[in-house]
Formats: C-alpha cells, sequence, structure tokens
C-alpha cells in the first residue's frame, strides 16, 4: 500500500502518551420538583426512568446532503479524499494526501469520468493542503460547522473514499477533543504534530484521509487524518481515528488561497532549530539547540546553540516530538519555563514564545 493510499497512523502506546488535554461527557440525573402534582418525593426518586429517545433510524438525508460535496483525489503515488470549499472549485485536503504531486484527479461519487486538479498550496506543519479544480462546474461547496462546539458524545459520520469505495460512510461518536497527535513521516510528508485534534470512534480506514467528519445536521466539523496504530503492530486500532478541526481547516485553507501560503499559523514556536540528543546509553536525553532565531523567544531568553532542553513547563522533552507537544499546548505569546543543560549544570528561564513560521 503506498504512501497517500493509506491513512497515517500512530502506535497506541505513543497516542496515549503524546494527548495532551481532552473532554469526557458528564452523566448525571436532576431531581423533578413534585409537589404541584402530590406526588411524594420518595417515590420520585425511585421511579422507573423512562426508555432514552432514540437517535434517528437512517443518515441517509445527512449523506445525500454532504456526499456531493466531498471528491476522490488520486495521484501518480496513490488516492485519498477531499472537501469541496467554494465555487471556485477549490478542495480542502491532507498535505499527506498531496504529498509532492502538482496535478490531481478528482472526481465526485456518480460522475463519469474524473477532472483534472491543481496544487494551490500546502502546510505540512497541520497536515493541510488546497488544490483548484480546472472545471468547478458541478461541485458543490460543503457546509461548515463550528468544530469548537463539538463534544464528546456527539454522533458524527466519516464520509470518504476508503480503499477507493467512492462515497463511503461510517458512523460514530466523538470519542474527545482538544488531543495533541503526532503523525509519523512518511515519504512526500513530514512528521507533524496535531493540536486540538478530534478523537473519533468512526471508522477511519485508509483513503478516509482528507474526507469529511459530519454532525448529523450535516456539517463538516473535521477533516480526517490519522487511525491510531495497534500496540502489536497488527494495523491500525479498531474505533481511535483522528480530525483536524473544521475551523483550523477553514482557517488555513483560506489563509493557502487568498496569499498562496500561510501567513498566522497561530502555533507557538520557542525560536530554534533543534535536534534530538543521544544519551551515552543511546537514549533519547533531550532537545539540543542547534541554532537560534535571531530576535526569537530563545536568543531573548538567553539560550545558545549548543544549549540542551529537558523540560518545558514541567513536562520533560526527552526529544523532538515531545518539545512539540509541549508548544503545541501553548500559544504565540504565552511565557513557558525552560529547562536546559548547559556544560553539565541545570538552568531554568522563562522564554516568551513566538509563532511558527508559515509556508
Amino acid at each position: 500500500m503506498n504512501t497517500t493510499q493509506r491513512v497515517r497512523r500512530a502506535g497506541l502506546a505513543t497516542v496515549a502518551a503524546l494527548v495532551i488535554g481532552g473532554s469526557g461527557v458528564a452523566i448525571g440525573a436532576a431531581a423533578t420538583d413534585s409537589s404541584a402534582s402530590g406526588t411524594p418525593a420518595a417515590a420520585t426518586a425511585t421511579a422507573t426512568p423512562g426508555p432514552a429517545t432514540p437517535g434517528p433510524a437512517s443518515y441517509a438525508s445527512v449523506v445525500r446532503q454532504v456526499l456531493p460535496s466531498v471528491v476522490l483525489i488520486r495521484t501518480e503515488n496513490g488516492l485519498g479524499s477531499g472537501v469541496v470549499l467554494d465555487r471556485s472549485g477549490n478542495i480542502v485536503t491532507n498535505a499527506h494526501v498531496a504529498g509532492n504531486a502538482t496535478k490531481f484527479q478528482v472526481q465526485v461519487a456518480g460522475d463519469t469520468a474524473p477532472r483534472s486538479a491543481r496544487l494551490v498550496g500546502t502546510y505540512p506543519p497541520d497536515d493541510l493542503a488546497v488544490i483548484r479544480a480546472d472545471d468547478p462546474s458541478g461541485l458543490q461547496p460543503a457546509k461548515f460547522g463550528d468544530s469548537g462546539k463539538v463534544q464528546a458524545g456527539d454522533v458524527v459520520l466519516a464520509i470518504g473514499n476508503p480503499l477507493g469505495l467512492s462515497g463511503s460512510v461510517t458512523q460514530g461518536i466523538i470519542s474527545a477533543t482538544d488531543r495533541a497527535v503526532t503523525e509519523p513521516a512518511t515519504d512526500g510528508s513530514p512528521a507533524a504534530t496535531l493540536p486540538g485534534a478530534i478523537q473519533t470512534s468512526a471508522p477511519i480506514n485508509p483513503g478516509n484521509s482528507g474526507g469529511a467528519l459530519v454532525s448529523t445536521s450535516g456539517q463538516v466539523v473535521g477533516i480526517p487524518t490519522l487511525a491510531a496504530g495497534s500496540p502489536q503492530g497488527g494495523g491500525q486500532a479498531q474505533g481511535i481515528g483522528f480530525a483536524i478541526p473544521s475551523n483550523l481547516a477553514r482557517d488555513i485553507a483560506t489563509q493557502i488561497i487568498d496569499t498562496g501560503h500561510v501567513t498566522n499559523s497561530h502555533r507557538a514556536a520557542i525560536g530554534a532549530e533543534v535536534a534530538t540528543v543521544l544519551g551515552p546509553d543511546g537514549a533519547a536525553g533531550g532537545v539540543g539547540l542547534v541554532a537560534v532565531t535571531s530576535g526569537g523567544g530563545a536568543e531573548r531568553a538567553g539560550l545558545r546553540a549548543g544549549d540542551v532542553i529537558t523540560a518545558v513547563g514541567g513536562a520533560q522533552t526527552t526529544d523532538t516530538t515531545a518539545l512539540s507537544q509541549a508548544l503545541a499546548a501553548a500559544k504565540p505569546g504565552d511565557k513557558v519555563t525552560v529547562t536546559v543543560s548547559r556544560d553539565g549544570q541545570d538552568r531554568s528561564v522563562q522564554v516568551t514564545l513566538g509563532e511558527l513560521p508559515g509556508s
């Protein structure tokens, strides 16, 4: 299976260790005031609750609404999915679906033939890209919802093209929000740390990447991008997938469309080039500063090339992935305590974080 055809995976144990934040569901019961009817309070407390309100028997109307906005994307190296943004034929997808390609074939379910498309721009740090169909006629823009309002327990549908099966739909719930997960590097796509990812139980299979995670009202709330891998290495773990929030996807895509690149990443950066440092035992032992950015947060705090970062904000940073995870939980302008080792001695400094450069 080639690079773009498969869903990016992360080891289950790794994902668990990389999670920052999250949300849960609180379930409780409210007592009913029975004084008006004269029903004894004890009887109210012991009454058998009525049946739960059932969900809809079918989501067919939701699928009919969204399906014309989800396309199959083919490159020379594989396939994936994408979501139509506007009447101009702009389509948002994953950067790892686009890979190194600049020309694509896109096809909506029911189309008799694919149409050509070209790359508008890509932003690998958020695993997002925009391509544009040469012929936008008939492409239906999706309706995007506010991903900031989704919560654990919401029913969602994942619509895409798994294994090339055009217009496939799976169903699940929002399992958690605000997950920070790291995607492994693949050919043509570097590793990426995704802050604020939506975790879902809706199955996300190879080819779903770049498609639509949809609410029961037919609004796109996320872009499926990653499935957790089995700790035994036997494929992806079932029922654990991740999607890029729609608010972030629309913002980054709009910047790419308007300017050709990302001008505001909204992501924190320490202001240095870094590399994982190995200890005497060969294990990762910290993050070395290869170079500091002139005027950046690290330089202003007195850090210099050769320093080794061992913790940020109290979180241990044994390697660059751990540093990315720590920064994913912060925002530009935040002040964090950074512990570094210099000449065999540890010291802690306050660093005001800058912004990760755009594309």
